[in-house]
């Protein structure tokens, strides 16, 4: 449940140097626009109050019932790479795995991995989902059919690909506001390092782990069993 805890948060920010909000989103509400932030430092939450004198703070969870209610990875949509919407429903019941994308990468080879992968365990109900992103070093230039042309014709990419997201920052689809709050970086980090960073889920819709850009996806074999198995 929403709260309005301004006063608490305003003894918070004169004893703590960043409120690390690893648990929740602060979010607050500066001159007809809403921001939304995972980590915040006090100078700029101070800069918020000098800047328009009638802020609004509000904690919410980012944990089961964190981004829209979200139970489970299936509680999003997103749009495919030819422009259609899809809701990740249509995935239930199967291991999943995540991956933020780019064409022009050195990890750019780990797509014939990931074809591998999809092509050994897709008839035992495993399913690999590509989201293209262009925020990590610009390598993702291309057009959404830009993308899919290149996957095709030097991968033979045949899993689904969705349309270029935003996956860190203030225009971080919804989707990867949920995996990072289930699942965090190295040493507790929540925003995505890479291109390539991957997560796995489970038949229910669960995250059950984030694996770093430098796991090829030819070592997540013994992992994608278990899950199937279970």
């Amino acid at each position: 449940m929403k709260q309005i805890l301004v006063a608490i948060i305003l003894n918070i920010i004169y004893k703590l140097p960043i409120i690390k909000l690893s648990s929740f989103l602060l979010i607050i509400y500066l001159k007809n626009k809403w921001k939304i932030y995972e980590r915040i430092s006090i100078v700029d939450l101070r800069k918020s109050f000098s800047n328009n004198g009638s802020i609004c703070f509000f904690l919410c969870s980012t944990k089961a019932e964190d981004e829209l209610m979200a139970k489970s990875v299936y509680d999003f949509t997103a749009k495919d790479i030819d422009g259609n919407d899809v809701s990740l429903s249509k995935y239930e019941g199967k291991v999943i795995l995540i991956v933020n994308v780019a064409s022009e990468c050195g990890f750019t080879k780990q797509y014939s991995g990931l074809q591998n992968l999809y092509d050994t365990y897709k008839d035992k109900g495993f399913v690999v989902l590509g989201f293209p992103c262009n925020q990590f070093g610009g390598q993702e230039p291309g057009s959404d059919e830009d993308i899919k042309s290149f996957c095709s014709s030097n991968f033979g990419v045949d899993f689904p690909m969705f349309s270029k997201i935003d996956v860190n920052g203030d225009n971080a689809h919804p989707l990867y506001v949920y995996l990072k709050a289930q699942a965090k970086g190295t040493l507790g980090t929540t925003p995505i390092k890479w291109n390539f960073a991957k997560f796995l889920i489970d038949k229910n819709g669960k995250v059950i782990d984030r694996i770093s850009t430098q796991t090829t996806p030819e070592s997540l074999s013994e992992q994608i069993e278990k899950l199937l198995s279970e």
